[in-house]
């Protein structure tokens, strides 16, 4: 595992948005260019932000959530640069996340990704998340899964 630490910013954080951007770009090369459906989060739709720095202070990965109600909140933009993959980093950050999601009080957290990212299916397989049906302003060639949280 790499020496990471997770910070809590804000989504507007300039290191968040290169790698949301990175995040959206790597899977719409391998969806042959697909767009996101819906609208990307505002800032004010997204409560949570980890971003992984190394020692340096350079940016690793990210991931934020999107409250949706009903102590439900969605997993948005969970990235790693491809450098820094490997090491454990995907895990720490989907981990952070669900430690500040019941911080808060929410019980589930859901996400949509793609069937061709197998590494992505796999860590969240992996981390205990279930096929759903679609949610949201989601649909098409996506995948669906969630995972209610174990009490902190």
């Amino acid at each position: 595992m790499l020496d990471v630490r997770l910070e809590a910013v804000g989504w507007e954080d300039a290191d968040v948005q290169r790698l949301a951007a990175d995040q959206q770009a790597e899977p719409q090369a391998r969806h042959d260019g697909g767009q996101e459906p819906g609208t990307p989060p505002p800032a004010a739709d997204v409560a949570v932000v980890l971003l992984a720095r190394a020692p340096g202070g350079e940016a690793l990965g990210c991931g934020a959530l999107r409250p949706s109600g009903d102590g439900v909140a969605e997993v948005k933009r969970p990235y790693v640069v491809p450098a820094a993959r490997g090491r454990g980093l995907s895990r720490m950050v989907l981990a952070g996340l669900e430690t500040a999601a019941r911080d808060r009080g929410w019980t589930t957290l859901r996400l949509e990704t793609g069937p061709r990212q197998p590494e992505a299916v796999a860590l969240y397989e992996g981390a205990g998340y279930r096929p759903i049906p679609a949610f949201g302003a989601h649909a098409g060639d996506a995948l669906f899964d969630e995972r209610v949280l174990d009490p902190a």
